[in-house]
């Protein structure tokens, strides 16, 4: 479980690619001996497993693989060597809920369509897949390559977004480009309330995927 607090931006350091999927060496600046093996980490939005970890020339990192699957339903497959990633740590008994509940399974990926600068902010406009854009709500959370937002506006299958300067300089966003592919992940409550309307147990109400 994860909050889209963004604690680090990692570098993708080698991509080993495999008959079932990808191994990942991830460049970061958490500790290696902080590190559990089999610990989880947002990597983009992502939750993977950290199955190796170490230091090497003064650079810390740590070893994920990621399925075929999972190379399928995000942005992961068109990673390559230098490509700048957000990371979180997983969330801890005790620690601060500073975004939203985020599971760092991503239901899809959203294209940037619009890039405004709002004096030291930036608007962003994305379109979420057709079966997904049902889920996000004007001032609900959504999850964005790894980064709790709260959406400003939606129009159809588009939505937007505001970024402060604080965000811009600690994440990947400071670099967005239109065009680019991001990673999402639906809030976790809009989910579960589109199942239960499905399942019947709210007579009346019709489920936003009908």
């Amino acid at each position: 479980m994860f909050t889209g607090i963004v604690s680090d931006v990692g570098e993708i350091l080698s991509v080993d690619e495999r008959e079932t999927g990808v191994r990942l060496r991830i460049g970061t600046v958490y500790a290696p001996e902080g590190i559990d093996l089999g610990a989880s980490i947002a990597c983009a939005g992502a939750c993977l497993t950290v199955v190796d970890r170490g230091s090497e020339g003064g650079r810390n990192w740590f070893d994920v693989e990621a399925s075929v699957e999972t190379l399928a339903k995000t942005t992961m497959g068109s990673w390559t060597a230098g490509t700048r990633i957000n990371l979180e740590r997983a969330l801890r008994l005790g620690d601060e809920l500073g975004g939203h509940m985020v599971t760092g399974h991503v239901d899809g990926v959203c294209e940037l369509v619009e890039l405004e600068e709002v004096g030291d902010m930036v608007r962003l406009v994305f379109r979420a897949p057709a079966m997904l854009a049902p889920f996000i709500a004007a001032k609900g959370s959504v999850t964005l390559d790894g980064t709790s937002l709260t959406v400003n506006s939606v129009s159809g299958d588009q939505f937007g977004v505001m970024l402060i300067p604080h965000t811009l300089a600690v994440t990947t966003w400071g670099t967005s480009r239109v065009g680019d592919r991001i990673n999402l992940e639906i809030d976790m409550m809009a989910r579960y309330l589109a199942r239960l309307l499905e399942s019947g147990a709210f007579p009346g109400l019709v489920s936003p995927m009908a």
